[in-house]
């Protein structure tokens, strides 16, 4: 497969574009700078460099064309402010969307965030941002065009991962590593019988594989 990743600089993307690169797929990671190039090289990712606060939706579909999956990891980071929750976490995940139909490529994955709600209340950041996630979120559920699987995880950490997760509609309050969301996204891209559901994973204990397989109903 050909795989396109936004935000391939990621933590949960470079870790992904390690385990894809090695199962044989062709990935390609976008990225903001040039610097960044050498991190997804050494992962095994073809780095392709794009802004997606200012690329038009046919500069993005031109790097997606021939892919067979595309997924959306990017994030504005925890130190950024209200406005770039909402023109990556938000914007950049309705450009990337908008960008899949437009080059033709179905299967989407998105990660995203527990508790991700357009309606979330409050004024903090992470209110901001967690309208932001469920504004993307429920624009991309609303793409027959696309067969969409959003992923929430919930508190990230940098933990070595078991490959034993919690993966379910609703999992309650939970951490997990983020080598293991790595692991899930790895295996949702090939799960197109996801593709409609909106997950949340914490850390478990069900194999990552099975757990995928579960959820898709076989």
């Amino acid at each position: 497969m050909r795989i396109v990743i936004a935000g391939g600089h990621g933590q949960i993307a470079l870790r992904l574009e390690r385990l894809l690169a090695a199962r044989g797929d062709e990935v390609a990671g976008i990225i903001r700078h040039p610097e960044q190039g050498d991190d997804l090289r050494e992962a095994g990712a073809e780095p392709v460099l794009l802004d997606l606060e200012s690329a038009s939706v046919e500069e993005v579909a031109e790097k997606l064309r021939g892919a067979d999956a595309a997924v959306f990891a990017a994030g504005a980071g925890p130190g950024s402010d209200a406005a770039r929750k909402d023109t990556v976490d938000k914007g950049a995940a309705v450009l990337f969307a908008d960008a899949a139909v437009k080059a033709g490529v179905r299967r989407h994955v998105v990660v995203s965030s527990m508790g991700a709600d357009p309606a979330h209340q409050g004024d903090d950041i992470f209110d901001v941002y967690l309208r932001a996630k469920g504004a993307a979120d429920a624009y991309v559920q609303g793409l027959s065009a696309l067969d969409s699987t959003i992923l929430r995880p919930g508190a990230l950490t940098n933990d070595a991962g078991t490959g034993l997760v919690r993966l379910e509609a609703k999992t309650g309050r939970g951490s997990v590593p983020r080598d293991d969301v790595a692991a899930v996204l790895a295996e949702l891209v090939d799960s197109v019988a996801t593709a409609g559901l909106v997950l949340e994973l914490v850390s478990g204990s069900t194999p990552v594989s099975v757990a995928v397989k579960s959820v898709a109903g076989n």
